[in-house]
C-alpha cells in the first residue's frame, strides 16, 4: 500500500516551509494543500480543530500538527538523511541556529513587510544582519 503524506500549508508560511523542507530533504513524496486561512478548509478543520492553523501533516489518515512536531515525526518516520547531526554538541548547535533563525530572522523579516518609515529601515538592517550570522553560520554545511 503506497503511503498518503499531505501538507496542508499556505505559499507564504515560513513553518509550514520548515515541512516542506523536512519532507523533501528525506525525499518524501506528498500532496500540497493550499489553505486560505480567511475561509478555513473543512480538512484543517477536521484534522487540527483544537488549534485550526497549519501546518498540518496527514500521515496515511493521521493528523500530525505543529511544525516542530511535524520534523520531529518525518525525522522519525523517514529515517534516511537525518534532520539533525549525531553528536549531541552538534545537534545543540543546529537547535540553536534554528531558533535564532525563529526568534531573529523570521520576525526581522516580517517587520520589513509590516513596518512602515523608519522603523522599516531599522528592520531592513536588522534582517540583514541577522541572515550574514546564519549565512556565515551555514557556510559550507
Amino acid at each position: 500500500m503506497a503511503e498518503e503524506v499531505k501538507l496542508l500549508k499556505t505559499w507564504s508560511s515560513s513553518f509550514g516551509l520548515r515541512a516542506v523542507w523536512a519532507l523533501k530533504l528525506k525525499g518524501v513524496q506528498y500532496d500540497f494543500v493550499d489553505e486560505d486561512l480567511s475561509n478555513k478548509s473543512p480538512l484543517l478543520l477536521q484534522y487540527n480543530p483544537i488549534h485550526k492553523k497549519i501546518p498540518v501533516l496527514i500521515h496515511n489518515g493521521k493528523p500530525i500538527s505543529e511544525s516542530l512536531v511535524i520534523l520531529e515525526y518525518v525525522d522519525e518516520t523517514w529515517k534516511q538523511n537525518p534532520l539533525l547531526p549525531e553528536d549531541p554538541y552538534e545537534r545543540a548547535r543546529a537547535r540553536f541556529w534554528a531558533k535564532f533563525a525563529d526568534d531573529k530572522v523570521v520576525t526581522s523579516i516580517k517587520n520589513v513587510i509590516f513596518k512602515q518609515g523608519k522603523e522599516q529601515e531599522e528592520a531592513i538592517d536588522e534582517a540583514f544582519e541577522n541572515m550574514k550570522f546564519l549565512e556565515e553560520e551555514i557556510k559550507g554545511k
